[in-house]
C-alpha cells in the first residue's frame, strides 16, 4: 500500500527546506537588526522547524498505530502554532519595510513546509517492501 517517495519529490522537499532556511538566515545575516533581534528570529526558526517535525512524526505515528500520548501530541501542535505566533508578533512589531516582513514570513513558512516534507520522505524511505 505504501509507496516510497519519488526522487523528484525528495529533491523538491530538500530544495524547499534549503531555500526557506538559507533565505531566512541570509536575510538575517544581511539585515540591520541588532544582535538580540537576530537571535530572536533565529531561535523562532529553529523552534518552528523542530515543532513541525514533531507534529509530522506524532500524526504519522498515530495513523500507523504507534502509541503517542495526548500530552506530546498536543504539545507538538501547540509548539508549532506558538512558533508561528511568535514570528507573527515579532514581525508585527518590527521596524522593517512590509516587503521585508513578507520575505521573512514566507521564508519561514517555506522552511516549515520543507521540514515536514523531508521528515515524511525520510520516514517513507525506511518502509520495507
Amino acid at each position: 500500500m505504501y509507496q516510497k517517495p519519488s526522487a523528484a519529490f525528495v529533491g523538491a522537499s530538500w530544495v524547499a527546506l534549503g531555500a526557506g532556511m538559507v533565505g531566512f538566515l541570509v536575510g538575517l545575516w544581511r539585515s540591520e537588526l541588532v544582535l538580540n533581534e537576530k537571535g530572536y528570529y533565529f531561535t523562532v526558526l529553529m523552534y518552528g522547524l523542530f515543532s513541525v517535525v514533531s507534529v509530522q512524526k506524532s500524526v504519522r505515528d498515530r495513523l500507523e498505530g504507534v502509541p503517542v500520548t495526548d500530552i506530546y501530541y498536543g504539545l507538538s501542535w501547540f509548539s508549532t502554532l506558538l512558533s508561528i505566533g511568535l514570528l507573527t508578533v515579532g514581525l508585527w512589531n518590527a521596524t522593517m519595510l512590509p516587503s521585508e516582513k513578507g520575505f521573512y514570513a514566507f521564508a519561514f513558512l517555506l522552511a516549515l513546509f520543507g521540514a515536514i516534507a523531508v521528515q515524511k520522505n525520510t520516514r517513507d524511505s525506511q518502509i520495507k517492501e
